[in-house]
């Protein structure tokens, strides 16, 4: 009999992604004694038309990292959507829209303008890519970027989400295992929709530091405190921490070492919108009472948006910041 059909796919991504499954290190070889690969493009070589004459469904697993950023990482999420049994959105791209999805702050024209006509560009003639050239061999192509950043469940039905900016490799292993004994007849996948390869609490869960210590007059960032108490909770230090908004799954890491939780395994389980928990959490250990103090020590976080959508803006309940909106024509 044959094995089922493994695919992996990016999109609007940095790759990280794929380097995170490939450092599951010998566990890829369990992947290729159970599946054949289908479409790995980063690592294989599957053309796209291959894909496309596959019955609907004859994938059984696809990997799907990155956002829909243009027309192609669209056409190709449709496609492997119908190709797929299971369509897993992996990796914080995918899930939330991640730093790409921060272009949603600006409209295009603005985004062009910056990439094509600011000191670092030399580009004299102003061109900006056109999605159709004509040129005497007859017409070149390139994918046309949509109005904004979107996630992948924001574009077709998404089984599965596994979050992480990459996911941490041993969640990889785990939920490879966990495919494999399913195939064995050994398990059953969790309910449709189900986040997999990562926690139900928050990072504040994992990290060892102490709590419970509300003196904050003032947030810094973290080179301006020196140095910072190795035992204490870095939020109660008015280092600003995501931790009490964000999943659990990387073992604290980051604050473990001493460095602020930045959300990269996206919101917690129950959280509505990622940047008003965080808000709440920051609020919450302030040594104030009076709203305007409150409001002061608040506005002294230095990157509102980076530290509150930083992964998350394409997913929050803003999706997008105004002025994108408004010159998008939305």
């Amino acid at each position: 009999m044959s094995k089922p059909k493994f695919a992996m796919y990016w999109s609007g991504s940095c790759g990280g992604c794929e380097i995170a499954v490939i450092n599951i290190h010998e566990k890829i070889l369990d992947v290729d004694a159970h599946f054949d690969v289908a479409f790995w493009p980063v690592a294989v070589d599957a053309k796209v038309k291959d894909v496309e004459a596959l019955p609907d469904g004859d994938i059984l697993l696809t990997l799907w990292n990155g956002s829909i950023r243009n027309e192609e990482n669209e056409h190709m999420a449709h496609l492997l959507r119908r190709k797929s049994k299971l369509l897993v959105a992996f990796g914080s791209c995918a899930t939330e829209g991640c730093i790409p999805g921060l272009a949603n702050l600006a409209p295009l024209r603005e985004i062009f303008d910056t990439a094509y006509h600011t000191v670092s560009t030399d580009n004299p003639q102003g061109i900006h890519p056109q999605p159709v050239t004509k040129v005497p061999e007859g017409e070149i192509t390139i994918p046309a970027l949509k109005d904004r950043v979107h996630t992948l469940a924001q574009m077709v039905d998404v089984d599965y989400y596994m979050p992480g900016c990459p996911p941490e490799s041993h969640q990889i292993a785990a939920v490879i295992d966990l495919v494999i004994q399913v195939l064995e007849g050994k398990a059953q996948l969790p309910p449709k929709g189900s986040v997999i390869g990562a926690g139900g609490s928050t990072v504040c869960e994992e990290c060892p530091r102490k709590r419970n210590v509300k003196t904050i007059t003032a947030f810094h960032r973290i080179q301006e405190i020196a140095p910072a108490d190795p035992e204490l909770c870095l939020l109660e230090q008015g280092i600003p921490c995501n931790g009490p908004a964000t999943r659990s799954g990387c073992d604290a890491r980051c604050p473990r070492v001493g460095a602020q939780c930045i959300g990269c395994y996206g919101p917690a389980e129950g959280v509505i919108d990622y940047g008003a928990r965080l808000i709440t959490a920051f609020a919450s250990v302030i040594n104030a009472n009076e709203p305007d103090e409150i409001e002061r020590i608040l506005d002294g976080i230095p990157d509102p948006t980076g530290q509150f959508y930083r992964f998350n803006l394409a997913d929050s309940l803003f999706k997008a910041g105004a002025p994108a909106f408004k010159k998008n024509g939305h």
